[in-house]
């Protein structure tokens, strides 16, 4: 008969707490991983690519975006699920030093109101570039959240030494939890942005459906990718006084209807916008239709006017109309 060796009491103590951590552990990994939900505050002033930076945290394109300043007119929730952490980006308009028109204070308005209850902001500036208007949007921050300096264009700097001392004096800013320096058109700086992110957003149910992209309607779409491609394709020529309205929103099994008229200050800013034998509204509709196909998955048919309203954009009854008050 085979005797096996009676073991120490230390020995069988040891393998049972040895037993008792992998069950421990297996338990663990059989466990849902818990779910993480927050909403994050792009803030900057203007023209230092927020919008850019939201498309690529998104992943996708929903915001627009142009060289031309103030760009973004209307507050916009992109949303992103990874894993079990759905974040929840609010794109902001840049801070308006000049208030003097009636859309400066109403974008101004959507700047502050993205900012009562977030549970991170994310405070875009240029890197190696600090100035009041970035002084004016750190007035602006929530006490009592965790702010991340994102250091954008950082593709546009040559030789990355000469950000050091700039990257010291941000250091000194208390409000900041940390700084990030990265180039929001590439997708590594995006994700390693985003990594971190999830660290700051607390445990609790998603706020949307996994398959959620945002919390904007198509109709609103439509008319920010005529506004994008009417900036886009006028340049500094045509004056800030201008705005997208759609008309009419259809569907018909899979195919959108659209009518929408781009609303311009003056008459020699419409003739602008229509272009020698109407070759630029053309144009300007050619461009929109086929990025919304794109966004859609889906055919779309699309009819353009361009109409004159002098002084809307201090009108508060138009500004209403347009959707740029509450």
């Amino acid at each position: 008969m085979k005797h096996h060796p009676v073991q120490p009491r230390a020995q069988e103590q040891a393998q049972e707490q040895a037993q008792e951590q992998a069950q421990e552990q297996a338990q663990e990994q059989a466990q849902p991983e818990r779910r993480r939900f927050g909403t994050v505050a792009i803030v900057g002033r203007p023209n230092v690519g927020k919008s850019t930076l939201l498309n690529s945290l998104v992943g996708q394109k929903i915001s627009i975006t142009s060289d031309k300043a103030q760009t973004t007119r209307h507050r916009l929730l992109g949303v992103r699920t990874e894993g079990a952490v759905q974040f929840a980006f609010v794109d902001t308009p840049g801070f308006q030093l000049r208030h003097a028109r009636g859309l400066h204070r109403a974008m101004n308005r959507s700047v502050r109101g993205a900012l009562a209850d977030v549970d991170l902001v994310l405070w875009v500036v240029e890197a190696g570039v600090w100035g009041v208007a970035d002084e004016r949007v750190g007035e602006l921050l929530p006490p009592g959240r965790p702010v991340i300096l994102v250091a954008n264009k950082l593709d546009r700097i040559r030789g990355r030494e000469r950000l050091l001392p700039w990257l010291a004096e941000r250091g000194k800013d208390r409000r900041l939890a940390e700084i990030v320096p990265l180039s929001a058109r590439r997708d590594a700086d995006a994700r390693r942005l985003l990594a971190l992110v999830a660290g700051y957003l607390p445990e609790g149910p998603w706020g949307f459906d996994p398959d959620a992209l945002t919390d904007r309607s198509e109709r609103f779409l439509a008319s920010e990718i005529l506004r994008e491609k009417l900036f886009r394709l006028t340049g500094d020529e045509l004056p800030y006084g201008s705005t997208v309205i759609i008309d009419r929103f259809e569907q018909e099994g899979q195919l959108r209807r659209i009518a929408a008229s781009i609303v311009v200050e003056r008459d020699s800013h419409k003739a602008m916008v229509i272009g020698s034998g109407g070759a630029l509204i053309r144009r300007i509709g050619s461009e929109a239709r086929q990025d919304m196909q794109k966004l859609y998955d889906a055919p779309v048919f699309l009819e353009l006017w361009v109409k004159t309203r002098s002084g809307w954009a201090d009108d508060q009854a138009a500004l209403r109309a347009y959707g740029y008050e509450d």
